[in-house]
């Protein structure tokens, strides 16, 4: 079957206040970008689809994540990759096991194997055992995309995943994040303000108006 988000007839409102709506199908591979100013519920829609809908805020609307209605699981269980500005690595923990942390259970000399290759794929031979704070931002970038990947996603949001990335940086990441989408014939969403971003994704682009409200 052929993988796909659907947002249907989304609503979302704050004190009663109408902030957005939105009726969208993502097929595998795609990316929708979604960009507007802050307040424009950018974040609160993002929010919405992880299953983590602010305090203050209501929603109309029904998910559905290949087919089935994902509307009322919670995040756990709604098999949903999450990318944010920041990598989010654990200081403590090893890169390996920074990515273990987010795989399905399964015999640990398999999860090794497949952490291996995915570091050797994405250009991080050989640093399992190294700490988060000695990678680079885009190192770190890398490892925070394979522990999305490998905790094998439905589909992935994407939340300003490049904005504390420098200009060359940004570019390479992007380009390397968007491939690996493509890839794994992930439905995908990104949340920008910069319109590079959306013109890399190559896919629709909705831009929110700005309200008064803070998203």
């Amino acid at each position: 079957m052929t993988s796909s988000l659907q947002i249907d007839k989304l609503k979302i409102m704050r004190d009663q206040v109408p902030l957005l709506a939105l009726n969208e199908t993502i097929a595998g591979g795609d990316v929708l970008s979604i960009m507007g100013p802050s307040g424009s519920g950018k974040s609160t829609m993002l929010n919405w689809l992880a299953g983590m809908l602010p305090h203050g805020f209501c929603a109309d609307g029904e998910l559905y994540l290949n087919g089935k209605n994902i509307t009322h699981l919670p995040s756990y269980q709604r098999r949903l990759g999450l990318l944010y500005q920041d990598a989010l690595l654990f200081p403590h923990l090893s890169v390996a096991d920074n990515i273990a942390f987010a795989m399905p259970k399964e015999d640990k000399a398999v999860r090794r194997e497949k952490i291996a290759k995915g570091l050797k794929d994405l250009g991080l031979v050989n640093l399992e055992n190294r700490g988060p704070e000695s990678l680079s931002g885009g190192q770190q970038a890398r490892v925070a995309l394979l522990r999305v990947l490998l905790s094998q996603p439905k589909a992935i949001l994407l939340d300003e995943p490049f904005s504390k990335l420098d200009s060359q940086l940004r570019q390479e990441t992007r380009q390397l994040v968007f491939q690996q989408i493509s890839q794994h014939q992930l439905p995908a969403i990104i949340v920008t303000h910069d319109e590079s971003d959306a013109l890399a994704a190559n896919g629709k682009v909705i831009v929110l108006d700005a309200t008064p409200k803070h998203s």
